[in-house]
């Protein structure tokens, strides 16, 4: 790992790699103790370094962090499933955590990270080792404007790269930032990276476009914990849906990040660390204790509210 990946991430993160059936896995691990899983987003230049720099650190130093990059990211191995990528991808992190040892985890998903895990623990078999879930701005309907586009039509360009960046944040800090569009942009035509990611949007002419992920899950399913996060500024889902999916899950709360986009982990990454580590801590403590909200310090930058079934 380069010197100034190690100052961004923190001198207790290490790089490692793992072969998982076949597939060079790459992955960040940091700190000891209960597992926790984060899984990044899906945007072309997305990657476990990228989306998670402002977190490990921080829950490593209560926690065992693993990060990996997901099959077609960062330094894994590009590969696609035509057929089924999503579920490619699921029984790859399944499998990579099985050979770790690791049986039962936390997860926090981003975007994509977090409909894989929505995906999963809805489904008739769930794979992957949850025990408890925190899903960031992943699991509403993606709207239909300039910002969606700007992400599926990704031609491999700089300034694409930076319209991608503005659909991703709130701020416009990020985009003006010609290192961090540099970055992500460099990140998206690593060999085979374009590749693996525009190929697994590809759909025979004629056919219809898949559904929506929100729309064929069952949240009522869900039966671990789950806190559900939406930044107040996303431009690509609309406001209220962590509310709405929150709503439908027995152990189920959600909380809103104001000035934050579709990463609130990046953006404000303080006021999102605060309530993950509130919201694991609470998961460690014995599970006879009850739920309670999760709050943080400052209660006007995002409150976790548990669901209430007599809510009306």
């Amino acid at each position: 790992m380069s010197q100034e990946a190690v100052v961004r991430l923190g001198v207790g993160v290490q790089r490692r790699t793992l072969v998982v059936d076949g597939l060079v896995t790459s992955y960040l691990e940091a700190g000891a103790g209960e597992p926790v899983v984060l899984l990044h987003g899906g945007e072309f230049g997305a990657g476990a370094e990228v989306g998670w720099e402002r977190t490990i650190g921080v829950l490593a130093e209560r926690y065992r962090v693993i990060a990996p990059d997901m099959l077609g990211f960062g330094e894994s191995a590009k590969v696609v499933d035509f057929t089924d990528g999503r579920g490619m991808r699921i029984r790859h992190i399944a499998r990579f955590l099985a050979l770790l040892g690791v049986e039962s985890a936390h997860f926090v998903g981003n975007s994509m990270g977090a409909v894989n895990m929505f995906a999963d623990i809805t489904s008739a078999a769930p794979r992957l080792p949850m025990r408890s879930m925190v899903t960031i701005c992943g699991g509403g309907e993606i709207q239909s404007n300039e910002h969606m586009r700007a992400l599926y039509d990704y031609d491999a360009t700089p300034e694409a790269m930076r319209r991608i960046v503005i659909a991703l944040f709130h701020s416009d800090k990020y985009p003006a930032d010609e290192e961090y569009v540099r970055r992500r942009y460099e990140a998206s035509v690593a060999p085979g990276a374009w590749e693996a990611l525009a190929a697994a949007r590809f759909r025979r002419p004629g056919a219809d476009a898949p559904p929506a992920p929100s729309s064929r899950r069952a949240y009522e399913r869900i039966s671990i914990p789950a806190l559900v996060v939406e930044g107040g500024g996303d431009k690509l889902l609309p406001p209220g849906w962590a509310a709405e999916i929150a709503g439908a899950i027995a152990l189920g709360r959600h909380a809103v990040v104001p000035e934050a986009g579709h990463c609130p982990q990046i953006e404000q990454p303080e006021v999102v660390n605060e309530l993950l580590l509130a919201f694991l801590d609470e998961q460690s403590r014995t599970e006879s204790e009850s739920p309670a909200p999760v709050r943080v310090a400052n209660a006007s930058s995002a409150v976790a509210e548990p669901n209430r079934k007599d809510r009306t």
